[in-house]
């Protein structure tokens, strides 16, 4: 299984050689280190760590102490023999590899239904006054209750998204940067996980 922690740079674009342009999203992959191998209910997983961190709590710093310190760590499910103290980087991919992206979405916020949801507004005349961007009824008077996922306004945005079977464009693994065809959830400098995929999966 391969996989890897990373931190994504910016979008930029490459040129193949037929001439076409491929959108694509920088990530500074690796090298990772493995931090502790668990196993519960016949269940393999391992904690991964990656990137540099000035402060960490004491407890941590007793884990860690001949391993580093880690500004993201994240536990995967496994099936691969790892050992505490492994390097991962980003050698384990090639180009044409299918990958699933994972990370935490940009905040957007409190946001309104026409934003939130897509809801079209109510119409700018015809007797309407304050009401373009209203949500309009959220229930009859019926059950005198407002039923529960009725769409409103709120938080928007700041979740975790996986977007699945990326292609892998190009790896250096001399500077660690995976290039990956495509947008990945977050904004530059956010943690992502990037995840081989295991069959079933669409080509163009």
């Amino acid at each position: 299984m391969k996989l890897i922690l990373g931190k994504k740079i910016e979008m930029t674009q490459v040129f193949q050689e037929d001439g076409t342009v491929v959108p694509v999203t920088l990530i500074e992959a690796g090298p990772c280190v493995v931090t502790a191998v668990r196993e519960t209910n016949d269940q393999k997983t391992a904690v991964i760590g990656f990137g540099d961190k000035k402060h960490i709590a004491k407890a941590q710093k007793e884990d860690w102490k001949e391993l580093g310190q880690f500004s993201f760590v994240k536990e995967v499910k496994t099936d691969e023999d790892f050992e505490r103290g492994t390097k991962i980087d980003v050698g384990v991919f090639e180009v044409g590899d299918m990958v699933n992206v994972t990370g935490v979405s940009k905040g957007k916020g409190f946001q309104g239904v026409v934003k939130r949801h897509g809801f079209h507004g109510s119409p700018a005349t015809h007797g309407h006054k304050d009401q373009l961007r209203m949500p309009g009824s959220i229930g009859s008077t019926g059950p005198q209750r407002v039923f529960k996922g009725v769409r409103m306004g709120g938080r928007m945005g700041g979740s975790q998204v996986t977007v699945k079977n990326l292609e892998v464009v190009k790896v250096d693994s001399k500077q660690n940067i995976i290039a990956i065809k495509g947008a990945v959830p977050g904004s530059r400098g956010s943690y992502v996980s990037i995840v081989a995929t295991d069959g079933n999966i669409w080509r163009k």
